[in-house]
């Protein structure tokens, strides 16, 4: 029992690599706070522009959203990353997870805000049209609080899986966490910075897992 707690829970070790644990968890929060912004923004464009009436629009859209969510997020931030060099573009890891991460998330969120779009009753709209609201007031207004409000579970789920994919930063060397739990478990030859690592996401994601618990009762008992 003594040989588990040294190799997965040893103090001492804890203690020595605490410093660059704490700046790993720093970047990864930094990381969270670019990315989802930027997935939520790239997701509610395209969810608003797949409304267009013209097939010229929405049939590109759809192959844009079926392009980057078949594509895995690893595969994608290393063509980033090791790409955009030979197109004459140098990129620093950083950006090149937060433009990884805008292609991929962004497809996921588009497709969660496009459903919420279609979950909103036409009525609404049309009843909005008809008190002398523009189409776009209309959806910002009328569609979209609504829409958001139905599908607020899976933007929160869907939230929760892109902060816990920041750990795949570590592959372009991006000091987030699991990269700095991965380099103090080199140096230490044990794995308690990994456990420490493990630790840190539970205990932040723990309370957004909570909070998706509850709105998913919510929207339960709304439907009973």
């Amino acid at each position: 029992m003594q040989d588990f707690i040294d190799a997965f829970f040893n103090i001492q070790i804890l203690m020595e690599a605490w410093p660059i644990l704490l700046d790993g968890l720093g970047q990864t929060l930094l990381l969270s706070a670019v990315v989802v912004p930027l997935g939520l923004l790239g997701g509610l464009i395209l969810a608003i522009l797949s409304t267009a009436k013209t097939r010229w629009v929405r049939w590109p859209l759809m192959a844009w959203v079926d392009v980057f969510r078949a594509l895995p997020p690893l595969v994608l931030l290393v063509f980033v990353y090791a790409g955009l060099p030979f197109a004459g573009l140098e990129v620093s890891a950083f950006a090149a997870v937060a433009i990884g991460f805008f292609l991929n998330t962004g497809a996921y969120y588009g497709e969660i805000l496009r459903a919420g779009i279609a979950s909103v009753p036409a009525g609404q709209s049309e009843a909005a049209r008809s008190m002398g609201l523009s189409r776009w007031q209309t959806m910002r207004l009328v569609v979209l609080p609504q829409a958001v409000r139905n599908v607020l579970p899976d933007l929160i789920s869907n939230t929760l899986e892109v902060v816990k994919l920041t750990s795949i930063a570590a592959v372009v060397a991006m000091p987030e966490l699991l990269f700095q739990a991965r380099q103090a478990q080199s140096v230490t030859f044990n794995a308690t910075p990994i456990m420490a690592a493990a630790v840190a996401y539970f205990i932040l994601l723990w309370p957004v897992v909570r909070l998706l618990s509850k709105l998913e009762n919510k929207q339960l008992a709304r439907r009973a």
